[in-house]
């Protein structure tokens, strides 16, 4: 039997893998079109095909928003038509939103979840990877030509588009709003988590920590661009990896320790709603991607780059939280880096943590800044406040103003409600099902219903209903969990 040369056979493997990097995913056109007709169409949607533009090449003709200066409007809810990303961008800014500090919960939630909490990371991820997808073709029509055109640009303009422009805005803009500022607050409280953790008794408090890093986060309050969020997302995943590595490695070392006997089969009814929770919130991005394919210079690798990077998240998530687990058992706290043996190593963890919780900020800043821009300060008629924006495209005094007191805002309410594990599912059970998993299928269903298949629609059913069901039942018992803590007092 003849055995082919090693070095043409590691050539042959590393071209097949390369092929599916999302820098190479070559989908022409016509591909991408089928991708997108897999969801379906709906006929009278071509009417709208007038709107298009320019602005894309090929069968991808996109409308950028109306209004709003150079430099913050078009390709969705935050962003700039002049400053494109590339689909490595688009990656590290997905990764951010599901690969972001919350991983450091994950084995809590294995604690009280056991190994439906692991299928629960690969479900979830598989879920979220779907309801983006289909999300994002609801963006966009088929015209008489058989062209794919953009004539949505954002989450909000969908639910105008099936709720009524009035109601539709006003549900979906807070829903979008109490997600992205409740993310922020959560990376303020834990960043004083994490610094009380590795200064147990030290002179300064978690509160007093809050607000030193409240401090840090001020500059957020001139980032103008996504390009410049995609820079700070692509460090924050660095320090993720670095982060990883670390504890990962200590799990290794302990491997003779492990408590294999203690993943549990069961569920406690009590307790892993709130994993459930923390789970569904980690997968959170359906707010960024509308915004994120909008601004890619090229949209047809929207589907590959997705696809990867929930994959990467489906398989490292569910193995950190299950090795995790594994090493601390009943021990494991709701950070898990205050498990960690020695002072030093906790402290240098912890340290590169909040670098990368400051490095988190930026994006769901970012967004709920350009949330509150087009809800408010699009100018007269439009909205009732004026622009912030001058003509020279520099922010007005008023407007830096109102971006610092939005940083304060959010430091303000994770010094009020500092639980962040519990506070972490109730937000997740809250909006993120909303978000995620039914607001998704159900603006798919009712814009491409007519062409759906049954098996697709059937899918689109179940998938609300596991949303109703994780939101109804996480939202009871995580409010139940944080009414408890306020009863026993703040930790502090």
């Amino acid at each position: 039997m003849a055995v082919p040369p090693i070095g043409a056979s590691l050539g042959a493997a590393w071209t097949s893998v390369r092929s599916a990097l999302p820098d190479s995913c070559l989908n022409s056109q016509p591909d991408e079109q089928l991708h997108f007709a897999k969801f379906g169409r709906k006929p009278n949607d071509t009417e709208l095909s007038t709107l298009q533009n320019n602005g894309a090449e090929g069968n991808f003709q996109r409308v950028d928003s109306i209004g709003g200066d150079d430099e913050s409007c078009g390709g969705g809810e935050f962003g700039s038509s002049r400053h494109k990303i590339s689909e490595w961008q688009a990656g590290w800014n997905v990764t951010n939103a599901i690969q972001g500090m919350f991983v450091v919960s994950l084995p809590y939630a294995v604690l009280h979840g056991g190994y439906w909490a692991i299928t629960a990371m690969i479900g979830v991820a598989y879920i979220c990877c779907y309801t983006g997808k289909i999300l994002v073709d609801c963006l966009y029509v088929t015209n008489e030509e058989g062209q794919l055109v953009r004539v949505r640009d954002t989450y909000v303009s969908i639910a105008e588009e099936c709720f009524g422009r009035r109601v539709g805005a006003r549900i979906v803009n807070t829903a979008q709003m109490i997600e992205l500022l409740m993310t922020c607050i959560l990376y303020v409280v834990l960043c004083g988590d994490l610094m009380v953790g590795t200064f147990p008794d030290g002179a300064i408090d978690t509160r007093s920590w809050m607000m030193i890093c409240g401090i840090l986060l001020l500059p957020c309050s001139f980032l103008k661009n996504l390009h410049h969020v995609s820079t700070l997302s692509f460090w924050c995943t660095m320090a993720h990896v670095v982060i990883n590595v670390m504890i990962m490695g200590y799990c290794l070392l302990q491997a003779a320790t492990w408590g294999w006997s203690e993943v549990s089969l069961r569920i406690n009814i009590f307790t892993f709603p709130i994993s459930l929770g923390i789970i569904v919130f980690s997968y959170t991005s359906q707010i960024f991607l509308p915004a994120l394919e909008g601004n890619m210079s090229d949209p047809s690798k929207f589907h590959c780059m997705l696809n990867w990077s929930h994959i990467a998240a489906a398989v490292f998530k569910s193995l950190f939280g299950y090795v995790g687990f594994l090493t601390w058992q009943a021990d494991t706290q709701e950070v898990i880096t205050n498990n960690l043996p020695t002072q030093g190593f906790k402290g240098v963890v912890n340290f590169i943590l909040v670098a990368k919780a400051l490095l988190s900020y930026p994006l769901p800043y970012y967004a709920a800044l350009d949330l509150l821009e087009r809800a408010f300060f699009k100018g007269r008629p439009d909205t009732t406040f004026p622009r912030m924006w001058s003509l020279d495209g520099e922010l007005k005094v008023w407007g830096l103003a109102l971006r610092v007191a939005l940083v304060v805002f959010t430091v303000v309410m994770a010094i009020s409600i500092p639980h962040f594990a519990i506070l972490m599912g109730f937000i997740g059970s809250f909006t993120g099902t909303m978000l995620s998993f039914i607001w998704p299928c159900y603006f798919h269903l009712k814009l491409k219903g007519p062409t759906l298949d049954w098996g697709t629609v059937a899918y689109d059913c179940f998938v609300i209903f596991l949303g109703v069901l994780f939101g109804v039942i996480g939202i009871y018992y995580s409010f139940r969990a944080l009414v408890e803590k306020f009863q026993i007092g703040l930790p502090f």
